[in-house]
């Protein structure tokens, strides 16, 4: 059993440990494994400001997240740079005591002009996700947004602020950008940030998901090894998704993260909180707890943290685990969308 600072765990004796923030449900790209085009298009209705948690209210709830164990937080969307004065709730959320790891993951296109910011209000560490260094591959994916010149260009921004040890996280699809996997690897050992390989996942419900769209990461491995051998490293800690390896050379580490073919879930300790305040212990759930109604009508701390032990203590997800299962049974099961949660 993984050694915590507070004893807050599931049916499984997996601890919590994680918590990630989505501040915003909007995005300024339709990535088609996340908020494809043709579903969120113009006409479709995102969360109205009154529905977002306020600043006050994420930092609340927060607070009480790292008294029952977390240790852990992660600021997500949407994209989480398009919810205005981001830097001020990390300025709140920088002060909470035995907060070890306060990052953020973006799709960077607006890193350029906020990275100096949010380094200033506290923010630690910074992931970025970028499938692809081609335009065309880069377009087709976020569809028809952005570009990854933009991306580069916050990454260097963000270098240049202060942030070190940058991730940069890429969704891997067959016949859709595997080809441009070793771009992606050379741009890591050059930069000296961090890549993380990331299998495509049947997040949500519109993604038109099928397994034959995986490439799995032992194809990605052998690959790579076979144009610059790599060897595995130690995890950094309990629950940490990415399988590591570096370099033999020295120029760098890279990861692979595999729910599909190697499911993690024996050691997840995340837990994730919408932008509209309801509780959710699996990236791939279809039920969750509102907390925003009762903080919002007067709830105590007590009363709030009786509510997130109770959903803790009855988790019992493992969905990547029994995927097939669950596919097979009802492939047409409603799952919460990836931009509601973050990745």
């Amino acid at each position: 059993m993984p050694q915590t600072k507070n004893s807050l765990f599931d049916t499984f004796q997996r601890p919590m440990q994680d918590l990630r923030i989505s501040v915003i449900d909007r995005c300024n790209f339709r990535c088609s494994y996340c908020m494809p085009d043709a579903e969120f298009g113009k006409h479709y209705s995102f969360l109205q400001t009154k529905d977002w948690l306020t600043f006050g209210e994420i930092t609340r709830l927060t607070k009480i997240f790292v008294s029952l164990g977390v240790s852990k937080v992660r600021l997500t969307g949407g994209e989480p740079l398009l919810r205005p004065d981001l830097h001020e709730l990390i300025g709140q959320l920088s002060t909470i005591k035995n907060i070890d790891d306060l990052a953020l993951t973006t799709n960077g296109s607006f890193l350029a002009g906020q990275a100096a910011d949010l380094q200033k209000a506290g923010l630690r560490r910074l992931t970025v996700s970028l499938d692809s260094l081609d335009e065309a591959t880069f377009k087709k994916l976020s569809g028809g947004r952005g570009s990854p010149t933009e991306v580069l260009s916050g990454i260097t921004a963000a270098k240049q602020a202060g942030f070190r040890n940058i991730k940069i996280n890429a969704v891997i699809q067959k016949n859709i950008n595997e080809h441009t996997v070793l771009d992606l690897v050379d741009y890591s050992r050059s930069s000296g940030h961090i890549l993380r390989l990331i299998e495509y996942m049947d997040v949500g419900n519109c993604n038109h998901w099928e397994s034959t769209a995986v490439v799995k990461s032992n194809t990605l491995l052998e690959q790579i090894n076979a144009q610059y051998p790599i060897e595995p490293l130690e995890a950094n800690y309990y629950g940490e998704v990415a399988e590591r390896y570096r370099f033999k050379d020295g120029q760098g580490e890279i990861g692979f993260i595999s729910s599909v073919s190697q499911p993690f879930c024996g050691t997840c300790t995340r837990l994730r909180l919408s932008t509209d305040g309801k509780l959710y212990t699996c990236l791939f759930a279809s039920q969750s707890i509102d907390l925003a109604t009762p903080l919002r009508n007067g709830a105590t701390d007590t009363e709030l943290t009786a509510l997130i032990t109770t959903a803790w203590h009855k988790r019992a997800d493992k969905y990547s685990e029994n995927r097939y299962l669950f596919r097979s049974i009802d492939r047409q099961a409603p799952k919460v969308e990836m931009f509601q949660i973050g990745g």
